[in-house]
């Protein structure tokens, strides 16, 4: 039940409108399909320009692409684990001429070996033997090849360009390993783990991969938020509203709920040059420069499951989900239309342009807010065209002139905007001037829910016309200072993990360069921060507000 873009909460109230099955909307449980499988449960996408230790472009220009699956992984709960599921394809998909079709595509799959198999638990090791104890625990995990690492997995990386496959191997020849999850400093160096786990400039190709479990990048209150969206009132004294002070922020006035959950993720770094359909390195300005990003998971048509034999697999690939932007299946889509949506290609969206253009919830939305501030002004009215941009390649991400080809959930990156460092980089994206940041692809640190609610709901992207006349900016109070609470992951910067130093940015909590995601919590000693616990920014501070 993840990302639930607070307003997912709101639609609860719209019962008379919509079902009331819309209460489970979002990426962690958006449709019924994945509500039941959640390996293949995808929980966000992301694709960003990418940037070196220094918060400048790489070399060649690049964009890392982060497809996250299966949902609130708790790092303490053993014997084993989260594995990527080997049943299942994983694929990241880019579409460079505006058709909303895959141009260039990355799968990815997975199989598990047991190096143990008599031994009870995923993951063994006793840190303070280096030979291992007596000979019955293995010494602590700091590479693949310790025993300890019991269930080990290896993948694959296939590319396909043009029509053409190209698996992406390493020059010798040795597999890819997966980064388990952090058991716990006892058993496991996980620091050293997550760096012999970063293959960068595979075989020359200038592609870099990482496969993992890691710290869920992504936060919010999400108690409140499904709570019939009972916000917690900040110091403005209006629930879900932000006075300037907490809104300019680099800190959390409510708990995020998502701290000290882990989330298995896919992380790829491409040359820009591979991805545009030139070739090259465009200006933001050309008609050439945006690309659109999506992930998909699918599994095979007959699964039969033969236990203690191993399963058998038959038919072609059937896709289970789908997610490009973060808001559109959860909070757009009908619930009686999700498995639908989710199984569909993107470029069979225009059946669902009534639910983008005029969604059923936001008439509640004013309701609500008309009871909470009075003479507020909320919502554009239908049809919500400046909606578009996420559905459509038009400006502000895509240059004037774009052709927008059709209707289609792809999460849109213009790849001529170039990084902004992580020090100076906005939590709000295009609506504070940061052109890098959401809804112009997606950085780990951008509040998605923050400028869902604002864009979304508050209508503040593209200048509309607001109130009961319709004649009044929307970019004004208390529109575009809507939020959560919860402005930045949960990560304490100042922690190191396992004796080695975490080399994350101060503004940014995540690491600065390739992969990017943070190291999973400690199952041993993870914290999980809820309503009145002390700090809500991984241990220090006031308290989170109740």
């Amino acid at each position: 039940m993840k990302r639930v873009k607070l307003l997912a909460a709101l639609i609860v109230l719209g019962i008379t409108v919509l079902s009331t099955s819309l209460y489970y909307a979002s990426s962690h449980r958006e449709a019924p399909i994945t509500a039941l499988d959640r390996t293949a449960d995808i929980t966000d996408v992301y694709a960003f320009r990418s940037y070196d230790a220094n918060g400048q472009d790489t070399n060649p220009p690049s964009i890392t692409m982060i497809l996250n699956v299966d949902p609130f992984l708790e790092p303490a709960n053993g014997p084993t684990w989260f594995p990527f599921d080997p049943g299942i394809l994983y694929e990241i998909k880019v579409d460079n001429n505006n058709d909303a079709r895959a141009d260039v595509t990355f799968q990815l799959r997975y199989s598990s070996q047991y190096q143990l198999p008599g031994v009870y638990t995923a993951l063994a090791g006793f840190g303070q033997d280096p030979n291992g104890t007596k000979g019955v625990v293995p010494p602590q995990i700091t590479d693949f090849s310790n025993p300890g690492l019991n269930l080990r997995q290896t993948y694959t990386v296939t590319m396909i360009k043009n029509g053409v496959a190209t698996l992406l191997t390493q020059n010798d020849g040795s597999p890819f390993f997966a980064v388990p999850a952090n058991a716990g400093p006892r058993t496991m160096s996980y620091a050293a783990l997550y760096a012999a786990g970063t293959y960068t400039d595979v075989g020359g190709s200038g592609i870099s991969v990482f496969a993992g479990t890691v710290d869920d990048p992504f936060f919010i209150d999400l108690g409140a938020a499904f709570d019939t969206g009972n916000l917690r009132a900040g110091a403005s004294g209006i629930p879900g509203v932000l006075t300037a002070s907490e809104d300019a922020a680099n800190a959390n006035f409510a708990s995020d709920t998502v701290s000290g959950y882990a989330v298995n993720s896919i992380v790829i770094q491409v040359p820009i040059s591979l991805l545009t359909k030139t070739g090259k390195v465009e200006p933001a300005s050309s008609t050439a420069a945006s690309i659109g990003v999506w992930g998909t998971t699918s599994r095979h048509q007959v699964t039969i499951r033969r236990s203690p034999d191993p399963e058998v697999d038959q038919g072609a690939f059937r896709q289970v989900q789908r997610e490009g932007n973060p808001l559109i299946n959860e909070l757009i889509i009908g619930i009686g239309s999700k498995d639908r949506w989710s199984m569909d290609e993107p470029y069979n969206d225009a059946q669902f342009a009534g639910f983008d253009l005029n969604p059923p919830f936001v008439s509640v939305v004013d309701a609500l807010y008309g009871v909470l501030v009075p003479g507020a002004l909320f919502s554009p009215p239908a049809p919500r065209t400046d909606l578009l941009p996420l559905v459509e390649y038009l400006p502000p991400i895509a240059a004037s002139g774009t052709s927008p080809g059709p209707i289609a959930d792809l999460l849109r990156l213009n790849t001529g905007v170039a990084p902004t460092p992580p020090g100076s980089a906005s939590r709000l994206g295009l609506l504070s001037g940061d052109a890098a940041g959401f809804p112009n692809g997606r950085r780990l640190a951008d509040d998605i829910v923050d400028i869902t609610l604002r864009v979304a709901v508050g209508g503040v992207l593209a200048g509309n016309q607001c109130g009961a006349s319709h004649n009044s900016s929307c970019n004004v109070f208390p529109n575009n200072v809507l939020g959560d609470g919860v402005n930045v992951n949960d990560v304490n910067t100042d922690l190191a993990t396992d004796g080695v130093a975490n080399l994350v940015e101060q503004n940014t909590h995540f690491h600065t360069s390739f992969p990017y995601v943070d190291y999973c919590p400690s199952g041993r000693d993870r914290v999980h921060i809820d309503p009145g616990d002390p700090g809500c920014t991984g241990g220090s501070g006031t308290p989170c507000v109740k």
